[in-house]
């Protein structure tokens, strides 16, 4: 009984183990998410492919956390791989586009964040993106966008006129192509809720319309059934009548034939 309880806990003693470094490895992992790295960079990827592998081990285990626990876990690990993939791409819009796409955790990893570090990285990231993308359009050096919120405010004072009133336009022109986008949304709603009335009120009249002809169709039946009965009423009483005629013709047959012995009976030839 000894050795099997020293083994139950020392399953139980690895398996807290391997959570606690799965959880300083994250918190460690969204400390760097965070900060400006080097194109070169490797730790991250690195980090983050150790983590995978943690996770993995953890939902092995038999005294694993709860599944919500792991559930976040596996959510901040993917929000992290996500980021690696992004930052692999080109553009800076392609960057944007796939940032909106993640997912940021929900819960902080350790008692002393206020907020999910997950969750301002993914903030961080999405200005540092926004920031690229104004940079690109401004023809300013994107590598001289500024990942956080004040730091655009200071760069933005720093303008000069010309690029101020660039900025004005540019935002003009964004907030122009997002109403048109609305509008074009709205017109499109409205397409689609006239062509639901249009359909509906095609389905009614189609459905009259074969109600219609379903009613003709037994008018139809009900007029040949008819037609067929006077037919045969027409030809038997048809048949009467040559029947009748045929024997009056034989009367008057038989009559002239009777007439003409008894007319010769009576006149004899004369001598």
């Amino acid at each position: 009984m000894a050795p099997a309880a020293e083994g139950s806990s020392g399953a139980t003693m690895a398996a807290t183990r391997l959570e606690l470094n799965l959880m300083r490895l994250l918190s460690r992992c969204e400390a760097l998410a965070a900060e400006r790295r080097d194109p070169e960079e490797w730790r991250l990827e690195k980090y983050v492919a150790a983590l995978e592998d943690m996770l993995r081990e953890l939902k092995k285990q038999s005294s694993k956390p709860a599944p919500e626990l792991l559930n976040e876990y596996s959510r901040k690990v993917d929000f992290l791989k996500g980021l690696l993939e992004a930052e692999k791409l080109s553009s800076s819009t392609e960057k944007a586009l796939a940032n909106q796409f993640l997912a940021p955790g929900r819960t902080p990893t350790t008692a002393k964040e206020r907020t999910p570090a997950t969750k301002t990285v993914h903030l961080q990231t999405k200005a540092r993106c926004t920031g690229q993308m104004r940079s690109e359009l401004l023809g300013t050096d994107p590598l001289a966008a500024d990942d956080s919120e004040e730091l655009n405010i200071r760069r933005r004072k720093g303008l000069t006129s010309d690029e101020k009133q660039s900025a004005v336009e540019l935002d003009a022109v964004l907030q122009h192509h997002q109403d048109m986008q609305e509008k074009l949304a709205e017109e499109m709603l409205s397409l689609a809720r006239s062509l639901k009335n249009n359909t509906l009120a095609a389905q009614n009249v189609i459905k009259q319309d074969n109600q219609t002809l379903s009613h003709s169709l037994r008018m139809a039946d009900q007029n040949f059934e008819k037609l067929k009965d006077e037919s045969d009423r027409l030809e038997q009483h048809a048949k009467k009548s040559v029947n009748w005629l045929l024997w009056i013709m034989l009367i008057v047959v038989c009559f002239i034939f009777i007439s003409m012995i008894l007319f010769i009976r009576i006149f004899p030839k004369l001598k």
